[in-house]
C-alpha cells in the first residue's frame, strides 16, 4: 500500500519561472522510493519530502554500477490537463535494464501507478507553458553493502521530478556530428540495448573530443563497414530517397542489440508509417550508403531522436576529416514530426498514447515487443 508523507509549508519551495529552468537542475517537493531486499521482496512504496538520503561507502552501485534509470516527462496541456506518453513503455524498458543489470523485477503498472500520484501530489511543478515540461526521474541501485562481485541482495528504487524548460531555447538549431569509427558505444553481446548510467559515463570523453572538432555529438558507429547506430544519447533517423525512387525513413533495427529501444523512435516509426508517400524501414545502414545518397543528392534529411528533444536536425557530418553538410528544410519532416508529437503531448489533439493523470486508463494488453531481451542475453 502507498504511503503518503506531505512536505510541510515550511518545506515547499518556490516555483521558478520557465525562463529560468534548466535540466535536471531544480527538484519538486516529493519524491517516491521504495526499499527491495531479496528476502521480503519490495517494500511498501513511500511518497515523502525530497530529502538527501545516506548509503554505506561500500554499496555496490558506487564499485560496480549496478544502477539503472528512466527518463520520461509529464506536460501540461492548452486545456490544464496533465498528461504522460505513453508510460508503460518506460516501465518496460526499465524492467528490461533491471534484468540486464541483476536488480530486481517489478509490476510496470503498479509503479506507474505510484509514479502517477507524485505527479498529481507536485501537480502545480508542471509549467504553465506549451514547450516545457516535468521531467521524471526514476531510477534502481544496488544498495548492498558488501564489495564482492555478485548481483545486490538489497536495492532501493527511486523518482525524482524536475520542471523543465524548453529543449530548443534559441531555436530549432541543427547539429554538427563527430563520425569517428574509433569510438564506440555499444558491441552485440553488450548492454548498449539497456539504459543503465555505465553506458554513459564513458561518453562524457568522446563528447569532448567531439567538441574539440567543432561538433555537437558523436554519431556512433560500428564495425568495418562503419555501420550507423545511434547519435550522442538519442536515436537515429536518416530520411533518403533510395535507389528505387522511394521517400525511404530508415533506423537501425532493435535486433541489432547495439542500440536502446526508444519509446520516441518507437512512436516515430509507428507514426510515420501511416503517412502517405513514406517507406519505414528498421534496417542496418552504413556511411557509405548515407555519403553516397548525398553525393547524389538523394540524402533528405537526418535527425536525432529522443525524451529531451523529440527530435534533432543534424546539419553536418564531419568524416574521414572533412565536415560534410547536409540539408535541413524548414518544412521538412523533422519539423513535422516535431509539430505532430507536441500536438499530442500537449493537448493539441486527443490521442492514446498521451494519458490525462486525472482520467487514468492505462491499456495493460499495448504490444511492447521492442523491450524484450535480446536472444542472446536470455538465460537457458
Amino acid at each position: 500500500r502507498l504511503q503518503v508523507e506531505r512536505a510541510g509549508l515550511d518545506q515547499l519551495k518556490p516555483k521558478p519561472p520557465v525562463s529560468d529552468l534548466a535540466f535536471g537542475k531544480m527538484f519538486t517537493d516529493h519524491m517516491l522510493s521504495i526499499e527491495w531486499d531479496s528476502v521480503n521482496g519490495w517494500h511498501a512504496p513511500k511518497i515523502e519530502p525530497f530529502k538527501n538520503f545516506s548509503m554505506h561507502p561500500g554499496a555496490k552501485v558506487l564499485h560496480y554500477a549496478q544502477e539503472l534509470f528512466e527518463g520520461m516527462k509529464a506536460y501540461r496541456g492548452v486545456d490544464g490537463k496533465i498528461r504522460m506518453f505513453r508510460p508503460m513503455h518506460n516501465m518496460a524498458r526499465m524492467n528490461l535494464t533491471a534484468t540486464r543489470s541483476c536488480l530486481p523485477n517489478f509490476e510496470g503498472l503498479e509503479l506507474l501507478n505510484c509514479i502517477r500520484e507524485l505527479v498529481m501530489l507536485d501537480s502545480e511543478w508542471v509549467p504553465h507553458d506549451s514547450s516545457s515540461s516535468l521531467y521524471i526521474r526514476p531510477t534502481m541501485i544496488g544498495t548492498e553493502p558488501t564489495l564482492g562481485v555478485a548481483p545486490a541482495d538489497e536495492a532501493k528504487l527511486f523518482v525524482i521530478l524536475c520542471p523543465v524548460g524548453p529543449y530548443y531555447s534559441t531555436g530549432f538549431k541543427p547539429v554538427n556530428l563527430l563520425c569517428d569509427p574509433s569510438y564506440v558505444r555499444a558491441w552485440p553481446g553488450g548492454c548498449g540495448f539497456t539504459k543503465m548510467g555505465s553506458n554513459y559515463a564513458p561518453t562524457l570523453w568522446t563528447q569532448k573530443i567531439a567538441e574539440s572538432r567543432g561538433c555537437h555529438q558523436c554519431l556512433w558507429l560500428f564495425g568495418d563497414n562503419h555501420e550507423i547506430t545511434e547519435v550522442g544519447a538519442m536515436n537515429l533517423f536518416i530520411y533518403l530517397k533510395n535507389e528505387a525512387g522511394e521517400n525511404e525513413l530508415v533506423t537501425s533495427p532493435i535486433s541489432s542489440g547495439v542500440i536502446l529501444p526508444g519509446v520516441t523512435r518507437r512512436s516515430i516509426v509507428e507514426m510515420c508509417s501511416e503517412w502517405e508517400g513514406i517507406k519505414v524501414s528498421e534496417r542496418r545502414i552504413t556511411m557509405g550508403e548515407v555519403m553516397k545518397a548525398l553525393s547524389e543528392g538523394r540524402l533528405l534529411e537526418m535527425f536525432g531522436s529522443g525524451t529531451a528533444a523529440v527530435v534533432s536536425p543534424v546539419g553536418g557530418l564531419h568524416y574521414e576529416g572533412e565536415m560534410h553538410q547536409l540539408p535541413t528544410p524548414e518544412d521538412g519532416l523533422a519539423g513535422r514530426i516535431m509539430e505532430e508529437m507536441s500536438a499530442m503531448y500537449y493537448g493539441k489533439v486527443v490521442h492514446p498514447w498521451a494519458l490525462d493523470v486525472e482520467d487514468w486508463k492505462v491499456d495493460t494488453q499495448q504490444v511492447l515487443e521492442d523491450y524484450k531481451q535480446p536472444d542472446a542475453m536470455a538465460l537457458s
